[in-house]
């Protein structure tokens, strides 16, 4: 699918990963070290580049907000899980993935997805329904990291927890009930983490597939952290403990 994406950091990261794009868009009044890289790319790639106004950009991106530049991009389709796998065993690690059980907020899908990157998450599986897919602002707030982090679409979570069993995965929630801090639960082997939705939390079905149920200590008022926060400091903390 062809697709918009803007800002001078996040049509880098998509030049660099050697995913499609078919045209870049700049307005003339932008400069710099990042813009240069990136015009230099697209003529080593033989991407066209046009130059369009402020106001042309805005209409095109749907937002000010565009540092001058944008994309045509042709988006990362959807893969399988044995494709996800076959990427940790690439890369002769135990598997690593996460999986987000209704994640609305595209702004929280792509921090996921950058912190995923950072912390060597092989992948990412989310529900076919009632949750947020891949689209412009999930890259955008992905900062690019979008183009590098494979990304399954299931029919059923609680089913695929079930499959993921049967290939040896240990499945750990994250959840405030949890009765084991996030930082004493053993994450060796092949690990899937879950993540509930903003509002209400892991589903009563997929929290009850899960083995382990992990907590993250609160020390203030509030009860709970954002859900890419949890989800940044769980990624970290399972790289740290995990022996690959």
């Amino acid at each position: 699918m062809t697709q918009t994406i803007y800002g001078r950091n996040v049509v880098l990261e998509w030049l660099h990963s050697g995913l499609p794009v078919t045209l870049i868009l700049f307005t003339g009044d932008i400069h710099g070290h990042s813009i240069q890289k990136i015009k230099n790319l697209a003529r080593q790639k033989n991407i066209q580049i046009k130059k369009i106004n402020r106001l042309q950009l805005a209409k095109i991106t749907g937002t000010d907000n565009h540092q001058g530049i944008a994309a045509k991009v042709k988006t990362p389709a959807y893969v399988e899980l044995h494709d996800i796998l076959n990427k940790a065993k690439e890369k002769n690690e135990k598997p690593l993935i996460a999986i987000l059980d209704g994640i609305q907020d595209p702004h929280n899908f792509g921090a996921i997805i950058r912190s995923a990157d950072g912390a060597g998450v092989h992948g990412i599986i989310i529900p076919k329904d009632k949750s947020v897919a891949l689209n412009p602002t999930v890259i955008k707030a992905s900062a690019g990291a979008a183009a590098f982090v494979p990304v399954t679409m299931v029919t059923n979570i609680a089913r695929t927890l079930d499959d993921l069993k049967k290939s040896g995965f240990w499945i750990t929630g994250v959840d405030q009930e949890g009765d084991i801090k996030y930082t004493e639960a053993d994450y060796n082997g092949a690990i899937a983490l879950v993540l509930g939705s903003e509002g209400s939390g892991i589903r009563r079905l997929v929290r009850d597939k899960c083995d382990f149920l992990v907590s993250i200590p609160m020390y203030g008022k509030v009860n709970s952290l954002n859900v890419s926060v949890a989800a940044a400091l769980l990624f970290f903390e399972v790289r740290k403990h995990k022996k690959i």
